[in-house]
């Protein structure tokens, strides 16, 4: 009878201790002199770690394209050029984004997470003086390495610490990071002007956003317990995770390639990364070859890109109730097609228009971010999808942007690149359908 007793206490304690620990991150040390206190200090820092990650993973992107034509005049760029840098993120986030997984396993994602702002922020800051094309492209490349593991292990980091809130913590997620891209294309001009109307400062300050993300991050840096997050379960029990112990070797080896739910998804994320990337380094140029001045181009951009602050709290929350994503992701292509058409037909007459339509359907990358927490059950299947998703989408991604510039270049004008963007959604709504069915990669891959 007291052996039942004993038992029933134990289950009891620890029901109560995993559902705690849903709520809030497991410490990752033992020993602390108040366990519930440390945890809710380290939950707060870890979200305000998240955000300001995420605010750091698009500007130096944006901001680029707000002053495209001012670069291209003073490092002596042609248009292939110009579309050749424009692809080196996609380019970057596949050969880096893959690494993330097995960088976590070795440091922790927190450290991993930490240096990668600390290359985001160098990067910022040489680029612009880095003297020459090349030079421009290496530093490029260097804060780009820092966005492309960050970008792949936002969900992992997610999964691990908030399993109960996948939605939710994707919402503040994606929404801190539309809103870190929204404001780099709208600010940019302005903050060129009033430091003298030279681009080479008006991109370097970005790097000041990257200097604040690393201070949350440094307190994670030797969190080694956490870097189980690439292969422990999501749904561990609170006393493995609390005593550090995982059990990598009760899990099946996940063969990734053998499910058609994964490869939906990573040519959903290429195709949608496709059109991001095209809208984010092309489409403040559109509009100024349509005669809209350099200024409003920019604040055109910015609206697009701010779109997804609102909906991509909206859509991530809206998208884990759903069985099947399906109709969500032909919503937004719905929207894109209308967008290109506008801006095909109108550019400068409908402007505000096309740029909030390409707004919506830029929104895919949320949506995309949640099905890749909703499509795999455990930390380890979130981590190995995560990365297959997102560097072989890069991968499939990185012709767009270029085609682009070759195609504006030889052809004079906008129609033919509109036409390939237009082109290039129809198959992103058949592999975002095919993606958002109800099923797991573990359970087609076991098959």
């Amino acid at each position: 009878m007291a052996s039942e007793e004993t038992r029933t206490l134990r289950s009891t304690t620890v029901s109560n201790s995993a559902a705690r620990d849903a709520r809030e991150p497991v410490p990752a040390q033992s020993g602390q002199p108040s366990t519930r206190a440390w945890t809710a200090w380290t939950t707060r820092l870890l979200v305000l770690g998240i955000v300001l990650a995420a605010l750091n993973l698009r500007p130096a992107i944006t901001s680029l394209g707000a002053l495209l034509e001012e670069v291209r005049d003073g490092l002596g760029m042609s248009g292939s050029v110009a579309g050749l840098l424009t692809s080196v993120p996609p380019l970057c986030f596949a050969v880096f984004g893959v690494t993330a997984p097995r960088l976590a396993r070795r440091f922790g994602p927190g450290a991993v997470v930490c240096a990668g702002m600390v290359a985001i922020t160098a990067g910022l800051l040489i680029r612009p003086f880095a003297g020459g094309t090349a030079g421009f492209l290496a530093a490029t490349a260097l804060a780009l390495m820092g966005i492309a593991v960050s970008n792949v292990l936002m969900p992992v980091i997610v999964k691990r610490w908030f399993p109960d809130r996948v939605g939710s913590m994707t919402g503040v997620y994606s929404m801190a990071l539309a809103f870190g891209t929204s404001i780099a294309a709208a600010a940019t001009v302005p903050v060129t002007n009033a430091l003298g109307g030279h681009w080479q400062p008006g991109l370097a300050v970005w790097a000041a956003l990257g200097a604040a993300a690393v201070l949350p991050w440094i307190p994670f840096v030797r969190d080694r317990g956490a870097s189980s997050a690439a292969d422990a379960p999501a749904t561990a029990s609170a006393e493995d995770a609390s005593t550090g112990t995982d059990r990598p070797a009760e899990q099946p080896v996940l063969r990734i390639t053998r499910s058609r739910t994964a490869w939906a998804l990573a040519v959903f994320f290429g195709l949608q990364a496709t059109a991001a990337y095209i809208t984010m380094g092309w489409m403040a140029q559109i509009f100024r070859d349509a005669g809209v001045a350099a200024g409003t181009a920019g604040l055109l951009l910015a609206v697009t890109m701010v779109m997804g602050v609102p909906l991509a709290f909206v859509i991530p929350r809206v998208a884990t109730r759903l069985p099947n994503q399906g109709p969500i992701v032909l919503v937004l292509g719905v929207c894109g097609l209308a967008g290109y058409a506008g801006l095909y037909f109108a550019p400068a007459g409908g402007a505000w228009a096309w740029a909030l339509l390409l707004g919506v359907s830029n929104c895919a990358f949320p949506l995309a971010l949640t099905m890749v927490g909703m499509r795999a059950r455990t930390g380890a299947g979130v981590a190995q999808l995560s990365a297959f998703a997102q560097s072989t989408g890069y991968l499939i991604s990185i012709p767009g942007p270029l085609l682009v510039g070759v195609l504006y270049q030889h052809s004079g004008g906008w129609g033919l690149p509109i036409a390939l963007m237009s082109a290039l959604m129809v198959p992103q709504m058949v592999v975002g359908v095919l993606a958002g069915r109800n099923r797991t990669v573990e359970e087609e891959a076991a098959r």
